[in-house]
C-alpha cells in the first residue's frame, strides 16, 4: 500500500480502530447506524476496509459524542458540515462544563475528607488547645450576603467574593486595614435556615453605612477559642472539637463563632485562624 495517495490507503477495521483510539465494536456501532459507513466491504468476506481520509469524521463524531449528543445529533450535525471553527467553540465549552465538575468533585472530596478527620477526632480532645477569654469590641468595615447554610460548602463561596469587594472597596475609599479579618455571622430573618455571612475587617475610621459599612462588633464577654490552622474548608474538625470542649466544661454556645484571620498567605493550607465561640456557664 506504500507509495498510494492517503485517501487511497485502506485499513482493516482494526487498524482504523487502532488508529482512531476507538473500540472495533464501536466502529461497527457507527457502521449499524449510519455514523460512520466503512469505505468498502468486501463482498465476499464481509470485512469492512476503511480509508485515512476518515479519521477525520471519526474525530468529529467522538468529539461531538463527548460533548453530550446524542449519536442521532451528532449524525444531523455532521450533514450539515460544522466548520472546525463551530466545532472548537463547543469542545471549549464543554472543557469549561467539565472544568466545572472537577472544581466541583474537588471540593465535596475536600469536605468529606474533613468529615472523615471530625470523626477520627471523636474522643480525642486537647484540653489545652481551648481558651477562655473575653473579646474586646471593636470596629470593622464590612460587606454581607446570605448562604444557603453554615455548611463550609456554603458558606465558602459566597465569604470568599465579599473579602475581593471588600478591599477593593477599601482601597477605592483610602480606608487601610488595622487588623485582621473578622468573620461573623447570624441566622437569616427568614429563619429558614439560611445564614447571614458578614465579611469584616478590623479599620480605624468614623462610623457609617452605605455600600461600604462600618460598624463596631459588640464585646463577648466569654468566649471559648480555639486556633484553627490549614484551609477554612477543613474548619469542620476543629469547630466540633470546640464544640466538644463547651458541652465537657459545663458551657453552651450562645451564637455562632467568628473567626479572626490571625494569617493568611497565599495558600490556603498555610492558614490561622482562631474561632471565637461565644458562651455561657450552664
Amino acid at each position: 500500500m506504500s507509495g498510494g495517495r492517503l485517501e487511497d490507503v485502506r485499513f482493516t477495521i482494526g487498524d482504523f480502530a487502532r488508529h482512531g483510539r476507538v473500540s472495533v465494536r464501536m466502529l461497527r456501532h457507527y457502521d449499524a447506524t449510519g455514523l460512520l459507513r466503512p469505505a468498502h466491504v468486501d463482498p465476499a468476506t464481509g470485512y469492512r476496509h476503511y480509508t485515512a481520509a476518515q479519521l477525520a469524521r471519526l474525530n468529529r463524531v467522538v468529539a461531538l459524542k463527548d460533548l453530550g449528543l446524542t449519536l442521532q445529533q451528532v449524525g444531523e450535525i455532521l450533514d450539515e458540515k460544522v466548520t472546525p471553527e463551530g466545532l472548537r467553540a463547543m469542545l471549549r465549552l464543554r472543557k469549561a462544563e467539565l472544568t466545572a465538575a472537577m472544581t466541583a468533585a474537588a471540593d465535596r472530596l475536600v469536605q468529606v475528607e474533613a468529615r472523615l478527620r471530625a470523626i477520627e477526632s471523636e474522643g480525642h480532645m486537647p484540653e489545652n488547645d481551648v481558651v477562655i477569654k473575653s473579646v474586646p469590641a471593636v470596629r470593622v468595615a464590612e460587606l454581607t450576603a446570605v448562604a444557603a447554610s453554615f455548611a463550609p460548602e456554603d458558606i465558602g463561596p459566597v465569604v470568599a467574593p465579599l473579602y475581593d469587594e471588600l478591599f477593593r472597596r477599601l482601597d477605592e475609599a483610602g480606608i487601610r486595614p488595622t487588623g485582621p479579618g473578622v468573620a461573623h455571622y447570624e441566622d437569616a430573618p427568614e429563619g429558614d435556615g439560611r445564614i447571614r455571612v458578614h465579611a469584616a475587617v478590623q479599620v480605624s475610621a468614623p462610623l457609617r453605612g452605605g455600600a461600604l459599612r462600618i460598624t463596631d462588633l459588640p464585646p463577648v464577654d466569654l468566649a471559648a477559642t480555639i486556633v484553627h490552622r490549614g484551609s477554612m474548608d477543613t474548619v469542620l474538625p476543629t469547630a466540633q472539637t470546640l464544640a466538644r470542649w463547651i458541652d465537657t466544661h459545663g458551657y453552651r454556645s450562645t451564637g455562632y463563632p467568628r473567626e479572626i484571620n490571625l494569617e493568611c498567605p497565599e495558600n490556603h493550607d498555610d492558614w490561622v485562624t482562631e474561632l471565637q465561640t461565644p458562651v455561657a456557664r450552664d
